[in-house]
C-alpha cells in the first residue's frame, strides 16, 4: 500500500519555480559577499547540502545554466572567470526595494505635489473651461474640437471660445539627495554585520528614485579615512576597509555635490554606526578612537551649522545605541535642526523610506 506524506502548505513556495527560489537566495548571498560570484556559489552549494534546496529534477548545474541563458552571469572568454552582469545588479536593487520598501504601508504620500497650478512639469489629466488669460499652449485641442463637433456637427464645423478646454500642468518639486554610507572598520566589528543592511538601504533607495522619481537626483558617497563618490552599479560590491570615521570629509563632499544642484530642495542622509574619529589636516590624518574628541566634534558641528544656513537638513540613521554616541548625535542634530533615528539593523530600511517619502510629500524646509 503506497504511503502518503503530509506537509504544511505554503502557497508562495508552491507557486515559485525552482529557478526563482534559488535566485532569491543567490541574490542575498551576492549582497553578503559584495558581489563575489565564486564565494556566493560556494555558499549556495553549502546551503544546498544542509537544507536540500535542489532535487533530482533541478540541480545547481541547471541553475547555473539558466543564469547564463537569462543573462544574469557572463563568462570571460580569455580567463574563464564568471561574473555577474548589469542585469543582476539591477535585480539586486529591485529585490532590496521589495524587501525594504514593501514592508511599509501603502499611502498616497510621496508624490511631492504642490498646490500650485499652471505651467509645471507634470501634465494634469483633468481639464477645465478656457478663461481669459490662458495661453495657447494650454489648450487641449482634442477635447476642444470634440466639444465643437458635438455642438455644431461635423458638416458645419465651428469653434467658439465656449468650446475650448484647458489642460493644466502641476508643479512637482524636485529633490536632490546625497546618501552617505559609513565604511569604517567598525561596520563589521564584534561579529555584527552592519554594512549589508546599509547597502540594501542604499540600493533600495537608488532604485526607488530611479523608477518613481526619475527627475530627482541621488548621489551616493562612502566615507572612511576619506570620502569619495560611487556609482549606483557599484553598490553590491561595496566593502568596509581598515578605516577610521572621517564624518567631516563625508559632509564636506556632500555639501560640494549639493552646491552644484540647482533645484532648491536638498537633503543629506547619513548611515553610520559610530562617532567621528578622524580628520584630515593638510596631508596628515588626525585620529582618536577613544571617546568623542572635541577637536573632531567641533568641525562636525560647524558643518552641521553651515548646512542649516544653506537649508540642507541632515537625517542621521545611527545603527548603534551607545549612550555617549547618542549624546553626540543629539547635539549634531540640534545644531543642524535635522532628524535622527537610532535604528536597529532590521528597522533601518523602514526608517529611511518613511523619512524620504514624508520629506517628499511635505516638502523640505526651504
Amino acid at each position: 500500500m503506497p504511503s502518503i506524506h503530509f506537509s504544511s502548505f505554503n502557497p508562495y513556495e508552491s507557486i515559485k519555480k525552482d529557478f526563482e527560489k534559488l535566485l532569491d537566495i543567490f541574490t542575498q548571498l551576492l549582497t553578503f559577499t559584495s558581489g563575489d560570484f565564486n564565494e556566493a556559489m560556494q555558499w549556495l552549494n553549502e546551503l544546498d547540502k544542509e537544507y536540500s534546496l535542489t532535487n533530482d529534477e533541478y540541480g545547481i548545474g541547471d541553475f547555473l545554466e539558466e543564469l547564463k541563458e537569462k543573462g544574469f552571469i557572463k563568462e570571460n572568454n580569455q580567463t574563464g572567470e564568471i561574473g555577474i552582469t548589469p542585469k543582476t545588479e539591477q535585480h539586486i536593487r529591485k529585490k532590496s526595494l521589495d524587501e525594504i520598501f514593501g514592508k511599509l504601508k501603502k499611502s498616497k504620500q510621496g508624490n511631492h505635489r504642490t498646490s500650485k497650478f499652471g505651467r509645471g512639469d507634470e501634465t494634469n489629466p483633468e481639464t477645465r473651461p478656457f478663461q481669459f488669460g490662458d495661453s495657447m499652449e494650454q489648450i487641449d485641442f482634442t477635447s476642444s474640437i470634440r466639444n465643437a463637433q458635438i455642438e455644431f456637427g461635423i458638416d458645419q464645423f465651428n469653434l467658439k471660445e465656449d468650446n475650448l478646454e484647458i489642460r493644466e500642468t502641476d508643479f512637482k518639486a524636485q529633490t536632490s539627495t546625497v546618501l552617505m554610507i559609513d565604511i569604517s572598520h567598525s561596520m563589521i566589528l564584534y561579529g555584527e554585520d552592519r554594512i549589508t543592511p546599509a547597502k540594501k538601504v542604499a540600493m533600495a533607495l537608488s532604485e526607488l528614485i530611479k523608477t518613481k522619481y526619475p527627475k530627482d537626483t541621488l548621489d551616493i558617497l562612502v566615507f572612511g579615512n576619506d570620502a569619495w563618490t560611487i556609482e549606483i552599479k557599484d553598490l553590491p560590491y561595496l566593502q568596509v576597509g581598515p578605516y577610521h570615521t572621517n564624518t567631516v570629509a563625508g559632509l564636506e563632499l556632500a555639501m560640494e555635490i549639493l552646491r552644484k544642484r540647482r533645484n532648491p530642495n536638498k537633503q543629506i542622509f547619513m548611515i553610520t554606526d559610530g562617532k567621528p574619529t578622524c580628520l584630515k589636516i593638510g596631508n596628515k590624518y588626525y585620529k582618536n578612537s577613544f571617546g568623542v574628541d572635541r577637536k573632531i566634534l567641533n568641525r562636525c558641528m560647524n558643518l552641521a551649522a553651515q548646512c542649516k544656513k544653506l537649508k540642507i537638513p541632515i537625517t542621521t540613521f545611527m545603527i548603534a545605541a551607545d549612550p555617549y554616541l547618542q549624546k553626540f548625535v543629539k547635539e549634531f542634530t540640534e545644531t543642524n535642526n535635522g532628524k535622527a533615528f537610532f535604528a536597529s539593523l532590521d528597522k533601518l530600511g523602514s526608517f529611511i523610506f518613511k523619512d524620504f517619502e514624508n520629506g517628499r510629500s511635505k516638502g523640505l524646509r526651504v
